[in-house]
Protein backbone atom coordinates (compact mmCIF):
# COMPACT_ATOMS: atom_id res chain seq x y z
CA UNK A 1 0.00 0.00 0.00
CA UNK A 2 1.09 3.62 -1.18
CA UNK A 3 1.25 5.71 2.00
CA UNK A 4 0.94 9.56 1.78
CA UNK A 5 4.35 11.15 2.02
CA UNK A 6 5.07 14.12 4.48
CA UNK A 7 4.30 16.28 1.26
CA UNK A 8 1.09 14.96 0.32
CA UNK A 9 -0.05 15.48 4.11
CA UNK A 10 0.80 19.01 3.83
CA UNK A 11 -1.07 19.73 0.97
CA UNK A 12 -3.96 17.85 2.13
CA UNK A 13 -3.64 20.32 5.28
CA UNK A 14 -3.32 23.15 3.36
CA UNK A 15 -6.10 22.23 0.81
CA UNK A 16 -8.54 21.60 3.83
CA UNK A 17 -7.83 24.46 5.77
CA UNK A 18 -8.35 26.73 2.36
CA UNK A 19 -11.81 24.61 2.38
CA UNK A 20 -12.90 26.16 5.47
CA UNK A 21 -11.34 28.70 5.56
CA UNK A 22 -11.79 30.80 2.07
CA UNK A 23 -15.54 31.37 0.16
CA UNK A 24 -13.66 30.82 -3.06
CA UNK A 25 -12.12 27.45 -2.09
CA UNK A 26 -13.41 23.81 -2.63
CA UNK A 27 -11.99 20.96 -1.50
CA UNK A 28 -14.34 18.91 -3.77
CA UNK A 29 -14.22 20.77 -7.22
CA UNK A 30 -10.66 20.89 -7.15
CA UNK A 31 -9.76 17.68 -6.22
CA UNK A 32 -7.63 18.73 -2.95
CA UNK A 33 -5.41 20.91 -5.57
CA UNK A 34 -3.58 23.51 -4.33
CA UNK A 35 -0.48 25.80 -5.06
CA UNK A 36 1.83 24.60 -2.06
CA UNK A 37 5.26 23.16 -3.29
CA UNK A 38 7.75 20.85 -2.33
CA UNK A 39 9.78 23.30 -1.70
CA UNK A 40 7.78 25.32 0.45
CA UNK A 41 7.08 22.39 2.38
CA UNK A 42 10.93 22.27 3.18
CA UNK A 43 11.31 25.66 4.67
CA UNK A 44 8.55 24.66 7.34
CA UNK A 45 10.14 24.73 10.69
CA UNK A 46 6.85 23.10 11.70
CA UNK A 47 7.66 19.81 8.84
CA UNK A 48 7.86 17.57 11.58
CA UNK A 49 3.85 17.05 12.63
CA UNK A 50 3.20 16.41 8.96
CA UNK A 51 6.02 13.54 9.25
CA UNK A 52 4.48 12.43 12.36
CA UNK A 53 1.63 11.88 11.14
CA UNK A 54 2.31 10.59 7.83
CA UNK A 55 3.35 7.99 9.82
CA UNK A 56 1.07 7.47 12.31
CA UNK A 57 -2.80 7.46 9.76
CA UNK A 58 -4.06 5.87 6.87
CA UNK A 59 -4.10 8.17 4.03
CA UNK A 60 -8.13 8.05 4.88
CA UNK A 61 -7.35 8.78 7.89
CA UNK A 62 -5.65 11.75 7.40
CA UNK A 63 -7.96 13.76 5.07
CA UNK A 64 -11.11 12.59 8.08
CA UNK A 65 -8.74 13.53 10.68
CA UNK A 66 -8.59 17.25 9.16
CA UNK A 67 -11.98 17.44 8.09
CA UNK A 68 -13.45 16.62 11.85
CA UNK A 69 -11.14 19.19 13.25
CA UNK A 70 -11.56 22.48 11.27
CA UNK A 71 -15.02 21.29 11.47
CA UNK A 72 -15.04 21.57 15.09
CA UNK A 73 -12.41 24.33 15.80
CA UNK A 74 -13.79 27.84 16.27
CA UNK A 75 -11.37 29.82 13.92
CA UNK A 76 -9.57 27.12 11.92
CA UNK A 77 -8.05 30.45 10.43
CA UNK A 78 -6.17 30.77 13.46
CA UNK A 79 -4.81 27.30 14.44
CA UNK A 80 -1.56 25.84 14.33
CA UNK A 81 -0.86 22.54 13.01
CA UNK A 82 0.99 21.36 15.90
CA UNK A 83 -1.70 22.23 18.25
CA UNK A 84 -4.06 20.44 15.48
CA UNK A 85 -2.16 17.24 16.13
CA UNK A 86 -1.26 17.78 19.33
CA UNK A 87 -4.74 18.13 20.86
CA UNK A 88 -7.06 16.72 17.35
CA UNK A 89 -6.84 13.28 18.20
CA UNK A 90 -10.03 13.56 20.85
CA UNK A 91 -12.02 15.62 17.80
CA UNK A 92 -11.32 12.82 15.73
CA UNK A 93 -12.21 9.65 18.09
CA UNK A 94 -15.48 12.02 18.70
CA UNK A 95 -16.39 13.06 15.07
CA UNK A 96 -15.66 9.31 14.70
CA UNK A 97 -18.41 8.02 16.87
CA UNK A 98 -20.53 10.75 15.73
CA UNK A 99 -20.43 9.39 12.59
CA UNK A 100 -20.71 6.14 13.00
CA UNK A 101 -24.15 6.45 14.69
CA UNK A 102 -25.19 9.38 12.70
CA UNK A 103 -28.84 8.32 13.27
CA UNK A 104 -28.74 7.31 16.84
CA UNK A 105 -27.01 11.27 17.55
CA UNK A 106 -29.53 12.90 15.57
CA UNK A 107 -32.24 11.23 16.77
CA UNK A 108 -31.44 11.69 20.51
CA UNK A 109 -30.47 15.55 19.79
CA UNK A 110 -33.67 16.14 17.71
CA UNK A 111 -35.92 14.68 20.67
CA UNK A 112 -34.26 16.58 22.93
CA UNK A 113 -34.44 19.79 20.96
CA UNK A 114 -38.29 19.61 19.93
CA UNK A 115 -39.47 17.92 23.72
CA UNK A 116 -42.29 19.88 24.97
CA UNK A 117 -41.57 22.90 22.41
CA UNK A 118 -43.49 23.91 19.11
CA UNK A 119 -41.53 23.07 16.01
CA UNK A 120 -41.18 27.28 13.87
CA UNK A 121 -40.07 28.44 17.48
CA UNK A 122 -37.04 25.98 17.63
CA UNK A 123 -36.25 28.60 14.40
CA UNK A 124 -38.14 31.61 14.79
CA UNK A 125 -35.93 34.60 15.19
CA UNK A 126 -36.70 37.74 16.61
CA UNK A 127 -35.13 40.77 15.92
CA UNK A 128 -31.23 39.84 15.89
CA UNK A 129 -31.78 37.16 19.03
CA UNK A 130 -30.45 33.85 18.03
CA UNK A 131 -33.29 31.15 17.25
CA UNK A 132 -33.43 27.64 19.88
CA UNK A 133 -31.83 25.86 17.46
CA UNK A 134 -28.44 27.72 17.44
CA UNK A 135 -28.29 28.60 20.84
CA UNK A 136 -28.65 24.58 21.55
CA UNK A 137 -25.46 24.55 19.44
CA UNK A 138 -23.58 26.98 20.63
CA UNK A 139 -24.09 25.18 23.89
CA UNK A 140 -23.10 22.08 22.74
CA UNK A 141 -26.33 20.33 22.54
CA UNK A 142 -26.47 20.18 19.11
CA UNK A 143 -24.03 18.94 16.78
CA UNK A 144 -22.89 20.42 13.63
CA UNK A 145 -24.27 17.50 11.77
CA UNK A 146 -27.43 18.01 12.98
CA UNK A 147 -27.51 21.45 12.05
CA UNK A 148 -26.79 20.08 8.54
CA UNK A 149 -29.10 17.27 8.32
CA UNK A 150 -32.20 19.87 9.52
CA UNK A 151 -31.02 22.51 6.41
CA UNK A 152 -31.02 19.69 4.20
CA UNK A 153 -34.35 18.42 5.23
CA UNK A 154 -35.52 22.43 5.88
CA UNK A 155 -33.37 24.48 4.51
CA UNK A 156 -33.67 27.23 7.22
CA UNK A 157 -29.94 28.61 6.51
CA UNK A 158 -30.87 30.79 3.90
CA UNK A 159 -33.72 32.44 5.86
CA UNK A 160 -31.09 33.08 8.87
CA UNK A 161 -28.52 34.11 6.37
CA UNK A 162 -31.18 36.94 5.31
CA UNK A 163 -32.46 37.84 8.96
CA UNK A 164 -28.90 37.27 11.40
CA UNK A 165 -26.27 39.44 10.22
CA UNK A 166 -23.54 39.11 13.28
CA UNK A 167 -20.17 37.37 13.38
CA UNK A 168 -21.18 33.87 15.41
CA UNK A 169 -23.91 33.50 12.71
CA UNK A 170 -22.07 33.85 9.61
CA UNK A 171 -18.97 31.87 11.37
CA UNK A 172 -21.73 28.54 11.80
CA UNK A 173 -23.12 29.45 8.52
CA UNK A 174 -20.50 29.23 6.91
CA UNK A 175 -19.29 25.53 8.75
CA UNK A 176 -22.32 24.35 7.69
CA UNK A 177 -21.85 25.55 4.49
CA UNK A 178 -18.22 24.12 4.44
CA UNK A 179 -18.94 21.19 6.27
CA UNK A 180 -22.08 19.82 4.41
CA UNK A 181 -20.32 18.55 1.32
CA UNK A 182 -18.33 16.13 3.37
CA UNK A 183 -21.57 14.43 5.14
CA UNK A 184 -23.26 12.09 2.73
CA UNK A 185 -26.40 11.16 4.54
CA UNK A 186 -29.94 9.47 3.09
CA UNK A 187 -31.85 12.41 3.42
CA UNK A 188 -35.51 10.20 3.64
CA UNK A 189 -33.62 8.29 6.55
CA UNK A 190 -33.63 11.51 8.14
CA UNK A 191 -37.05 12.85 7.43
CA UNK A 192 -38.52 10.17 8.69
CA UNK A 193 -36.13 10.10 11.79
CA UNK A 194 -37.61 13.93 12.23
CA UNK A 195 -40.94 13.41 11.85
CA UNK A 196 -41.23 10.51 14.40
CA UNK A 197 -39.56 12.65 16.62
CA UNK A 198 -41.71 15.87 16.37
CA UNK A 199 -45.56 14.44 15.69
CA UNK A 200 -47.27 13.38 19.05
CA UNK A 201 -47.27 10.14 19.73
Amino acid sequence: MIKMTPVEVYKTYVSLKNHFTKLDYDYIKYNGKVRASESSFYKRKDRFWFEKLSRQKKDEEIVNFFISNFALIDDPQQVWIGEIIKNGEDNYKEWQKRIQSLSYFFREEIETTFLNENFDNVFYISGSKHPKILKLFLSKKVSLETLIILDKILGYKNNFDAKLKDPIWELVSNKIHKYSPFLNIDISKYKEILKQAVIPK
